[in-house]
């Protein structure tokens, strides 16, 4: 009772104080101003870690603003909770863990752990927290998409031969993502991705390896007992032990820090943006401890503002700062456009051994993008220990339209989410999994051990979206120093892929367009 008592404070405490930074008090809080800063990155996930470490090497003097901790991968290979004996490293100030049901929820210490959810009406959402973001729990899966489906999400105004000749390559390249090797594709570990793989080849289905960022070196350590099994052992939502998983903050984070130019500065908890004088951006934020308390209020004015906090993190500050009038020229279209990656899941019944515990998800994915319905990817992946032997779980993504959006909460302070699981689209993307899956079980002797699930996402997008609240580059209307460069950009789906490539890729291509027009000579 006591943690839930803390947990009810801690949001209590967070949203009045954000509902109290007014218009005139964050523009008459000079006084209170810890520090003027060049430019400023909300986040440290895909975008502001991109966005982080290009202002560096710009020499551009940058702070970093993380709302969760940092972690160190130890010798010991204890930093993260494990998905066995989950405890308060596992999830974001919660009194539970959160993941999604069957999984049941376990007490915990209230600690600000590396997975949140946000719960919406008719969808729950999946984020990371701390240095690093969504690259701390999500599965390292660097997936591009096609050119042709890129074109049914995004403006022709992005030149997709560019993305692909320049920004895909590069952010690979820094994530070190390539395919699993065969000598550990072939071990019992990934025994329900190799069913899969042959259960589709069957079905006369296209599969393929996908780039994961993961040093496959480490994997092979863990297998021969040198090092804590992770990846193996499917243990990738929590943080990944070994050190295998190439999280942003083992690279592009690290990389910025080491310009010496940027500060990363973990338990920032970033409550409202606004305008200063002279162009300028005001930033308030809490700092607060590992249980989520509040230790001081901060507040800081820069001349370049990057938000980067995620889909619903980056969508709520606009939203805060549109309710409360603290940017009073966003548009009406803040808040709408976002969408769930067409994310289901569901539970494949076979014969014999599956191993659906073990290993790490979507090392081969379904790709049936002639669906004549509409286009569908299936990747296998790995579950909490209470998947028995006998089931493959399965991910599908498609190309959802983003009907979702979030409204600006004032009592709570926070924004409230809304997604519909029986529009038109909802159910045609619904009916084209059907189709992909009776394709699957007619050729192999499958079943389903029930329909696919579309109650939550691991990849929320939306909600400040290019050609609404922002340009293809990320700037916001009416705001020319202020920028959005992250999953909010990107209008609901990433076109039948896993996000986090063309997240990066997108924050790139804004980087270098930012960076070759800024005006050198005015810095101060």
């Amino acid at each position: 009772m006591s943690q839930m008592l803390n947990r009810r404070r801690f949001l209590q405490a967070s949203a009045a104080a954000a509902a109290s930074v007014s218009v005139s008090a964050i523009r008459t809080a000079a006084a209170g101003v810890d520090e003027y800063v060049e430019a400023i990155v909300i986040g440290s996930g895909f975008g502001g870690a991109v966005a982080s470490l290009r202002l560096g090497q710009a020499g551009i003097e940058t702070v970093v603003l993380e709302r969760g901790r940092q972690w160190q991968i130890t010798s010991a290979g204890n930093t993260f909770s494990t998905k066995d004996n989950p405890d308060g490293r596992s999830t974001w100030l919660s009194p539970t863990t959160v993941l999604p049901p069957p999984v049941p929820e376990i007490p915990i210490d209230v600690y600000t752990g590396v997975l949140d959810v946000k719960r919406g009406n008719g969808i729950n959402a999946y984020r990371g927290a701390g240095v690093g973001g969504g690259s701390l729990v999500y599965t390292a899966i660097t997936y591009q998409p096609t050119e042709e489906l890129f074109y049914k999400v995004f403006p022709r105004t992005i030149e997709y031969s560019q993305l692909d000749r320049v920004y895909y390559p590069r952010v690979r390249s820094i994530l070190k993502a390539s395919p699993i090797p065969d000598d550990i594709l072939q071990t019992e570990y990934y025994l329900a991705s190799r069913i899969l793989q042959k259960q589709a080849a069957k079905a006369g289905l296209q599969t393929r390896k996908i780039d994961i960022a993961f040093d496959w070196d480490i994997v092979r350590q863990e297998i021969a007992g040198q090092k804590v099994p992770s990846i193996i052992n499917g243990q990738v939502y929590y943080g990944t032990n070994s050190g295998a998983k190439n999280s942003v903050d083992r690279n592009y984070l690290s990389m910025a820090s080491a310009t010496g130019n940027v500060e990363i500065r973990p338990l920032h908890v970033v409550t409202m943006i606004g305008e200063s004088d002279r162009g300028r951006y005001r930033v308030v934020c809490d700092q607060i401890n590992e249980r989520g308390e509040v230790l001081f209020q901060k507040s800081f004015v820069c001349r370049y503002l990057f938000l980067a906090a995620g889909s619903i993190g980056t969508t709520e500050l606009l939203l805060r700062a549109k309710s409360n009038g603290t940017l009073r020229r966003l548009n009406h279209q803040v808040g709408k456009f976002w969408g769930t990656n067409s994310d289901s899941t569901t539970v494949m019944i076979n014969t014999g051994e599956t191993n659906p515990t073990l290993g790490t998800p979507g090392v081969i994915a379904v790709e049936h993008l002639d669906n004549p319905i509409a286009p569908v990817i299936l990747e296998a992946f790995q579950a909490l220990p209470f998947i028995p032997q006998g089931l493959i779980p399965v991910l599908g993504q498609g190309i959802s339209k983003p009907e979702g959006y979030l409204t600006y909460n004032a009592y709570t302070g926070s924004a409230d989410l809304f997604w519909t699981n029986n529009s038109t689209d909802s159910q045609k993307n619904a009916q084209a999994l059907q189709y992909t899956y009776q394709r699957l079980n007619q050729t192999n002797g499958t079943t389903l051990a029930a329909s696919p699930d579309y109650s939550f996402t691991a990849h929320p997008l939306g909600g400040a979206t290019i050609g609404q609240v922002c340009n293809t580059h990320g700037q916001v209307f009416g705001y020319p120093n202020l920028f959005v460069i992250d999953g909010a950009l990107i209008p609901g789906s990433t076109a039948c892929s896993n996000p986090s490539l063309t997240i990066a890729a997108l924050a790139e291509r804004s980087m270098d367009h930012f960076l070759n027009r800024i005006p050198w000579h005015r810095k101060i």
